[in-house]
């Protein structure tokens, strides 16, 4: 297995520093080493206080890890003062790397120093010239390189000259620009812009630390550079996609993202084959819509149709019961994934849809069973019909009201009524429609 060592701060809530590190090293399929810089006091709400470790307990712990332990690459981060600075150059000089990514950390996001001016000169004069990539903010790049950064030109030749002082490669980062977010990345001949959309990402704290992680990882792993670029990018893109609500500040990315939507895929689909058995065993024809039905299920973090399966033949009533043409499959379902991920938007736990025919009288019965029903809005001209999904789904969710159980279309030009049945799952979709079907023969409204 490849080594990463990490020279970096520690983060008591994990979110950046060694501690998210770590985990993004580990994640892509390498070892993690560290030496720690500095201890933080922070939480989500910022940074309360930096205690630096000392120098020669800094060069101890590079002496230990290095005389023992391979390394493929060397991610650093935060470094504190200038004495650290020069006592990691120092045995960094001697143990010359071949993939050293340098996150160059001078302030924290709430804009505490985490590095003093004279360790800015230290290591832009010892630090930098090992470099293989330097991975600056705008902010950072704006410091570094003496000029204003307010657009993506600036961004580029800020990362010039910062190439200048020794890295191999600069990977200016964007995020802080307006507009649309571009990185730049250029090994001083040529400059190379990587665009990338502006996310909704409240929760963000750690992406620099991520990034940095990430690259050094594929480094290791034996990526070329654009690929390890493109796909660190990718990676800290869904982590922040998928950013965690935790404490009352800004929380912190979530690499594991990613990773947990491609570890359940196979569970996705067993979970469907199972509840398919159910609904086959009590026969549940007499729900089954004129369009047949489908039962669809998201995978964790799902981002488009890709991760959400279904029945690709759908679901067939016929005179020897509920008939499953073929398995399920990623993909299968384009419309009724986008239906499932409009619900997750608002329910990000509700991952499972079914639809079945809408029989009348399913509003009194759906209190009798807990069942909570909503209902969509039918488009009042024929050509409101285009997006009608979007515009009516968003009127069954009433904020601040708890989950529906059951969502009513009441169909559209040509299109007839329908319920969506809810769930976490596709057991408890099974139950709340079974549920549906007892009652509704109990009280003869289904023949």
């Amino acid at each position: 297995m490849k080594t990463v060592l990490i020279i970096a701060g520690s983060d008591p809530g994990a979110g950046a520093g060694l501690q998210q590190d770590l985990k993004v090293v580990t994640l892509l399929g390498t070892y993690g080493l560290t030496v720690v810089t500095a201890l933080t006091v922070q939480n989500s709400l910022g940074v309360q206080a930096v205690h630096p470790v000392a120098p020669e307990v800094v060069e101890a712990q590079l002496d230990a890890v290095l005389s023992d332990f391979p390394v493929a690459a060397v991610k650093v981060g935060m470094l504190a003062t200038a004495d650290i600075v020069r006592t990691v150059a120092r045995r960094l000089q001697e143990f010359k790397p071949k993939y050293l990514v340098v996150d160059p950390v001078l302030a924290a996001s709430s804009g505490a120093a985490l590095l003093d001016p004279k360790g800015v000169a230290v290591l832009k004069e010892e630090i930098f010239p090992l470099t293989y990539l330097l991975t600056p903010n705008a902010p950072e790049a704006a410091q570094l390189a003496g000029m204003e950064v307010n657009n993506a030109a600036d961004l580029e030749e800020a990362a010039r000259r910062i190439q200048k002082l020794g890295p191999e490669w600069v990977l200016a980062k964007g995020g802080h620009l307006p507009r649309e977010p571009v990185d730049v990345l250029t090994d001083g001949i040529n400059a190379y812009h990587l665009r990338g959309p502006r996310l909704a990402a409240p929760h963000g704290h750690g992406s620099g630390c991520a990034l940095a992680a990430a690259l050094a990882a594929h480094l290791a792993r034996g990526l070329a550079l654009p690929e390890a670029v493109s796909q660190a990018r990718t990676l800290v893109a869904q982590s922040l996609s998928w950013g965690l609500p935790l404490g009352g500040g800004r929380g912190p990315v979530n690499p594991y993202a990613p990773f947990a939507r491609d570890a359940a895929r196979y569970q996705v689909l067993e979970s469907l084959q199972t509840a398919a058995a159910r609904m086959q065993q009590e026969n549940i024809s007499p729900l089954i819509p004129e369009v047949m039905s489908n039962l669809g299920y998201a995978a964790p973090y799902a981002e488009g149709p890709e991760d959400v399966a279904a029945f690709p033949g759908r679901l067939v009533k016929s005179p020897q019961g509920l008939l499953i043409p073929a398995a399920p499959v990623f993909g299968a379902s384009r419309r009724l994934a986008a239906i499932i991920l409009m619900i997750l938007d608002n329910y990000p736990l509700l991952r499972a849809v079914m639809n079945i025919r809408y029989v009348s009288g399913m509003e009194e019965i759906a209190p009798l069973l807990s069942l909570k029903l909503s209902a969509m809005e039918r488009p009042r001209k024929p050509e409101e019909t285009k997006d009608r999904e979007k515009r009516s789904l968003a009127a069954a969710f009433k904020p601040g009201e708890p989950r529906p159980d059951l969502i009513h279309d009441p169909g559209d030009w040509g299109q007839e009524p329908m319920l969506y049945v809810l769930g976490p799952d596709p057991q408890t979709v099974v139950e709340k429609v079974l549920a549906l079907k007892n009652a509704l023969s109990a009280a003869g409204k289904l023949q």
